[in-house]
């Protein structure tokens, strides 16, 4: 099973920027999709951006309430999906979360959290 390990959360003041990254333990961006997720206290789960296999295209997709701010981009070299997040807003406070699935398998990775102070 592919391991995900995320990192780069932490404190940001409203109008910062943060970026996240996500590791995986093997090559898997051609065969499977990535995704970022997050999940505030008391909501579902919601999906935040993703991005396709190589195989499948690459194509990019955001949530509306981040488009235009929110960047998701992977390093094949590296094996590791980023999120970049800019104009950061309180409401994007959560645990965020790396996801893969596909022919390699279904993985989340242990979360991180991003606090946005106003």
């Amino acid at each position: 099973q592919v391991q995900l390990v995320e990192s780069g959360g932490g404190l940001v003041q409203a109008g910062g920027s943060l970026r996240l990254s996500c590791a995986a333990s093997r090559s898997i961006f051609s065969l499977n999709n990535m995704g970022w997720y997050r999940q505030a206290p008391g909501n579902e789960r919601e999906l935040v951006a993703s991005i396709a296999s190589i195989t499948s295209g690459g194509r990019t997709n955001y949530a509306d309430s981040v488009l235009g701010r929110f960047t998701i981009s992977r390093d094949g070299a590296k094996n590791t999906v980023y999120l970049q997040m800019n104009s950061l807003k309180p409401e994007d406070t959560a645990v965020y979360y790396c996801h893969t699935t596909g022919f390699l398998g279904d993985s989340w990775g242990q979360g991180t959290q991003v606090t946005v102070s106003s």
